[in-house]
């Protein structure tokens, strides 16, 4: 059985998407999580990054990497019909190396509500993107996810983005907001965004963040 190597749940965006797919897939693994700044990163990850998937003597170190690497023993990670296919690895790809607007001002804190200072140009952009190629998966392919009927990795890499949705409510239209709720409404992400709450552990770099672009309304998040 592959070990998935994760970080904190409240923040951990990447850690999210192969974790979220494993579980939707009823893919077997076992969890290890390992919190943010920790030393032992560089034990099991060349990059010294998560998620790293560890598979016997195989080390997959990158979230789209791991997501090729299932797809070969689990053809449903990707859609089967060949145009789906082929929109879902776009959006996978575009999510993977994109939206850097969206990433920096809008970063994950799943146990927060944030109320934006403003929404700039490149938010703007980010966002009217990110509303397009969901309408165009959703209309395509006749939903209710990206690709069609069934959940696969082109859901799996905008998972992280529902939780950004849920935190900072930034303009989107109601075909893509519906989009998010169904994500957020999926038993992984419910089980993951339970655990987000739980955790104790903080990160100000990352809280930072979030006050840096807008004022936090709630911190629904455990103490210690």
């Amino acid at each position: 059985m592959p070990t998935l190597y994760i970080a904190n749940k409240n923040y951990s965006s990447w850690s999210l998407r192969p974790w979220v797919l494993l579980h939707e897939l009823g893919i077997p693994f076992e969890e290890k999580l390992v919190p943010f700044h920790a030393a032992a990163f560089k034990t099991f990850s060349p990059s010294g990054k998560v998620p790293c998937l560890v598979d016997g003597a195989v080390t997959v170190w990158d979230s789209l990497a791991i997501t090729e690497y299932l797809a070969e023993t689990h053809p449903d990670v990707w859609p089967a019909d060949k145009a789906a296919r082929a929109f879902a690895r776009c959006a996978a790809a575009e999510m993977h190396s994109g939206f850097m607007a969206l990433r920096t001002q809008c970063g994950m804190n799943c146990g927060i509500r944030v109320k934006l200072h403003r929404v700039d140009d490149s938010l703007k952009r980010d966002l009217a993107r990110l509303s397009a190629l969901w309408n165009d998966g959703l209309q395509r392919f006749g939903g209710p996810f990206l690709a069609g009927a069934k959940f696969t990795a082109a859901d799996a890499f905008y998972a992280p983005v529902a939780f950004r949705v849920q935190t900072y409510a930034p303009p989107l239209d109601d075909a893509a907001n519906a989009y998010a709720q169904r994500l957020l409404a999926l038993p992984s992400m419910r089980a993951w965004y339970a655990s987000a709450l739980a955790e104790t552990w903080r990160d100000t770099a990352h809280d930072a963040e979030a006050t840096e672009w807008g004022k936090i309304t709630q911190d629904q998040r455990a103490t210690a």
